[in-house]
């Protein structure tokens, strides 16, 4: 049997289908965390925009200055074409509608060239960023690696000792940021039995089941076996990066959203104050908990397309951003078999294509993105709320339309 078709953008439209409306809203308008309503779909495209009426959260203070500016000078560019990987002809604004795209903003030599929004999303408000909160961790930890506060060759229980007796206790920092562990963990969505479940309701993303004491995400990531070998193959496996954010705030001693506010927040002028989803002890999710609005996301993209450089500042060392954009090794990625990213690797928690333009992106289930495009000095910030959870499913439509737009803006 045939999975349904799901609905288009247009006919699951949340303003349309009036979820959440009225003082209270009606049983079958309302979104709710108890039930689990936030994770289905259609529900999912109100609740990816509102996560702050859902779940516990932590402000990231965007400082008392004013915003950085983002100069307009707005194209046409819903109508760049492009050619899927199937070999359908679309145009850019095709690919968002086919993906669910909420918000998107294109930035062309730090102008403000296309801004989009749909759905329950709105230039002000923030949206579930989902893992590309990983590739603010990484970008992060390698900050502090650069300043000495942290040693990427040392010991995880360097930094955090209770996973000693854990699959991480003989792993370093650095395999642990490059996803290289050999840690039992699944990470499949759609499996209510995978591990990736157990781990949602550690870190305050998933009800606890009834009757079982809830588990702080510290608590959790103790729990985690060793499959195999570390140091020999990518593997993505969030709890990775929740660890290297426990490794950060006992190396900094300041939480994640102290980090980010006063590190990249404020000196990027930041428009709006983001915040993180937290744990049952009020501990951020480092792995997917970031909530911002769709400019900001673009401003931290262009941060690192200007090589850490933005709003007057140098924010991310040079380095930092270059250890990035160089990657990782292409054949350690490779077995994971990600169809839609050949050639592609995996390091500091960003994706790196190797090619020709140096692409790199920071990406999220259900289609949130940040895509850097060093030659053509382009980013695109999307935040989305497409059906499917894994981008494999919208990698087909995204990844050409924002490399068309990338050439139509390069000339």
């Amino acid at each position: 049997m045939t999975a349904p078709t799901p609905p288009n953008a247009a006919d699951c439209d949340p303003t349309s289908l009036a979820w959440m409306t009225g003082f209270p809203p009606a049983p079958d308008k309302a979104v709710t965390f108890a039930d689990g309503s936030f994770r289905k779909f259609p529900q999912l495209r109100w609740a990816w925009s509102n996560i702050r009426q859902l779940v516990p959260t932590i402000d990231v203070w965007r400082g008392s200055g004013p915003a950085s500016a983002l100069p307009r000078d707005v194209q046409d560019l819903g109508k760049v074409k492009a050619t899927t990987m199937d070999g359908r002809a679309i145009t850019f604004g095709d690919a968002l509608d086919l993906t669910y795209a909420d918000g998107v903003v294109v930035l062309h030599r730090g102008r403000l060239v296309f801004e989009r929004y749909s759905g329950a999303l709105q230039p002000h408000k923030q949206h579930i960023a989902m893992s590309v909160t990983k590739s603010f961790t990484g970008t992060l930890a390698g900050m502090l690696v650069a300043e000495g506060k942290i040693d990427p060759a040392a010991p995880v229980t360097k930094y955090v000792p209770e996973l000693a007796k854990s699959g991480f206790g003989d792993a370093t920092v650095n395999q642990v940021m490059d996803m290289i562990t050999g840690i039992k963990y699944t990470e499949v969505y759609t499996d209510p039995d995978s591990d990736v479940w157990a781990m949602r309701r550690a870190n305050g993303m998933a009800p606890p089941l009834p009757g079982v004491p809830q588990l702080s995400l510290l608590e959790y990531l103790t729990t985690m076996p060793k499959l195999g070998a570390h140091g020999e193959v990518f593997t993505y496996r969030t709890v990775n990066t929740d660890v290297l954010a426990w490794i950060m705030r006992r190396a900094s001693g300041q939480s994640l959203s102290e980090l980010l506010s006063t590190r990249i927040w404020q000196p990027m002028g930041a428009e709006e104050d983001a915040h993180y989803t937290v744990d049952r002890l009020g501990i951020e999710s480092g792995g997917g908990g970031l909530n911002t609005t769709t400019r900001d996301l673009a401003r931290f993209g262009e941060v690192m397309r200007n090589r850490g450089q933005f709003n007057g500042r140098q924010i991310v060392p040079t380095s930092v951003v270059d250890d990035i954009a160089r990657g990782a090794d292409p054949k350690k990625f490779a077995p994971a078999g990600y169809a839609t990213l050949p050639g592609w690797s995996y390091r500091n928690q960003w994706w790196v294509s190797h090619n020709e333009d140096g692409v790199y992106m920071a990406r999220g289930i259900h289609g949130q993105s940040i895509y850097v495009n060093p030659r053509s000095e382009v980013v695109i910030a999307r935040y989305a709320s497409h059906h499917a959870a894994g981008n494999v499913n919208n990698d087909p439509v995204t990844l050409p339309a924002f490399a068309a737009v990338a050439r139509a803006l390069k000339g």
